[in-house]
């Protein structure tokens, strides 16, 4: 059996090294049209910013380490131009050999994605660059290390735009982020990109948000970038971060089928429209494991498992993919952002009813020093089944947003996040754990036990028809409350009843929500219309 695998960075070479070990006396050819195989692409902002000091660290395997452990044939600098599916060959463009074709048995298609250039004036400048390989990291990381540049723009604020953002501004360039939509970091909802914002800002990077660029133009030895807003940015140079499109012109053509993207379309065993091609990784249309809906999310995690299912089915072992969650994380200065399953702009376009609650816990025990607040958001259905969650926080929200990604996975509901048995000891968590707090919260909403509103909601409701009402202590509220808020401290609320207008709904809120639901329950246990802001004072937008 003779197997042709084109791309070698992470699907590719991970499908590479699984069918060797599934099977010995397989001929395995990789084509990498880059110097490199197997590096670590999500560690190259980490290694611009001198975070990572060894260029090598970032080799995960190199083609002689390949052939050495896996007996396999590694081409590198070798771009695979055309799939001829009928004569079952490649055609290769050689740096060491010209042009030339490659039959196969199977071929894995694994190509990656490239960087998207909008349409501007001047984007094709030669001083905007992109992060997407290692010539383009060394690229820009002897940039950063010249004293004569201070300053840069970032055209986008996805991950990588972010990440560029954080490890430019460490190395003391001044840095801008240029960002089309009303807020960073799609994959975040609104309340909580507005949290990371705060932590970008608070380091001193300057944020354009909800404006487009409309052209580049070099001015000297600055280039230019005017915005759609009227307003002009100076800098010493560009990184261009407007996402990525799948590498697959060169399929266009060969009766492989390709979505409306130019992503490949593939089955749950990752197999194309023809029999013996298989296509994983970046390039590929997966399915959301939540909604459902044919969607495509370039991560390195689905990537891998992709190119294992890839090579099971080629060996003859019966593996599917279940398709994609979007579970990510991103470490912006010293806080950290992570989520999993479906936002709310997800679900609103997946038209899929949803319940949301907030919770603000501490990462670990309070007594314990170190302990810091975190935010958890929680999207769930009127049955209980877990769609999503976003947590916000300076520690503890990797495991978090872990575990209650496994839950999705196994399909669970909230009733199984207040039931998991997590870990515990003062230094990482509390008895009641943070997830388990979160579904504490979501199961009191589905039973009735609280009646939650979002603050969203709140400026829904006719503010006649209400009275909003703090039952933070007199402290909390002399520093800080909502306009219009009465003050009737939770722990007075029982002897105060007779100053609240029972034919008006009582809304209430505390700091996190959790003296807001004591609240919730004295007053509708003595015949009151109680509302209890979820999240509280901390989840409110301005807050």
């Amino acid at each position: 059996m003779k197997v042709l695998i084109v791309g070698g960075v992470a699907g590719g070479a991970s499908a590479a090294a699984r069918l060797r070990r599934l099977d010995e006396h397989a001929e395995i050819i990789m084509f990498e049209k880059g110097e490199h195989i197997s590096y670590a692409t999500c560690g190259l902002p980490y290694y611009i910013g001198d975070v990572i000091k060894d260029r090598d660290n970032l080799f995960v395997q190199t083609p002689e380490a390949m052939k050495a452990r896996f007996n396999i044939d590694v081409r590198t600098e070798s771009e695979v131009i055309s799939v001829n599916p009928q004569e079952k060959n490649i055609t290769v463009k050689s740096k060491a050999r010209g042009i030339y074709s490659e039959s196969y048995d199977y071929l894995i298609l694994a190509p990656g994605a490239k960087p998207f250039r909008p349409n501007i004036p001047g984007i094709n400048n030669d001083k905007i660059y992109t992060v997407r390989n290692l010539h383009d990291a060394d690229a820009v990381k002897s940039l950063a290390c010249s004293e004569a540049v201070r300053s840069v723009v970032i055209i986008g604020g996805g991950f990588i735009g972010i990440e560029m953002a954080e490890n430019l501004r460490k190395r003391g360039i001044e840095v801008s982020v240029v960002e089309m939509f009303p807020h960073i970091l799609s994959q975040f909802d609104e309340d909580i990109a507005v949290l990371i914002e705060r932590e970008l800002e608070k380091n001193g990077v300057n944020l354009v948000l909800n404006t487009m660029v409309n052209s580049v133009e070099e001015n000297g030895e600055k280039i230019e970038i005017t915005l759609s807003n009227g307003e002009k940015l100076t800098a010493d140079f560009v990184i261009l971060a407007t996402g990525i499109v799948p590498d697959t012109d060169f399929l266009r053509g060969s009766g492989i089928e390709l979505g409306p993207r130019g992503h490949i379309i593939v089955n749950e065993r990752m197999q194309t429209n023809i029999k013996e091609i298989y296509a994983v990784g970046d390039a590929v249309e997966v399915a959301d494991f939540v909604n459902g809906r044919k969607t495509a999310k370039p991560l390195a995690g689905p990537a891998n498992k992709q190119g294992r299912i890839a090579a099971d089915n080629i060996a003859g072992i019966n593996s599917v993919y279940r398709g994609t969650q979007g579970t990510s994380i991103i470490k912006v200065f010293n806080l950290t952002a992570a989520c999993t399953g479906n936002n709310e702009k997800d679900l609103k376009l997946a038209d899929i009813p949803y319940e949301v609650i907030y919770v603000h816990p501490m990462s670990h025990a309070s007594y314990y020093p170190g302990a810091s607040q975190m935010t958890l958001k929680l999207l769930f259905n009127d049955d209980g089944k877990v769609l999503g969650a976003q947590a916000v926080g300076y520690e503890g929200v990797d495991k978090r947003i872990d575990v209650i990604a496994a839950v999705i996975r196994l399909n669970g509901t909230v009733n199984d996040l207040a039931e998991l048995e997590l870990s515990y000891a003062p230094p990482y968590s509390s008895a009641k754990d943070p997830v388990n707090i979160a579904g504490y919260v979501a199961q009191n909403r589905l039973t009735g036990l609280s009646h939650l509103i979002t603050w969203s909601e709140l400026e829904q409701l006719n503010k006649n028809d209400y009275i909003l009402v703090d039952v933070r202590t007199e402290a909390e509220y002399s520093k800080g409350h909502i306009e219009g808020a009465v003050n009737i401290p939770v722990d007075e609320l029982r002897e105060r009843l007779d100053e609240l207008d029972k034919s008006k709904t009582i809304v209430v809120y505390c700091r996190v929500g959790y003296r807001g639901y004591i609240a919730d329950r004295i007053l509708s246990q003595n015949g009151f219309k109680v509302l209890n802001i979820t999240g509280g004072y901390s989840s409110e937008p301005s807050g």
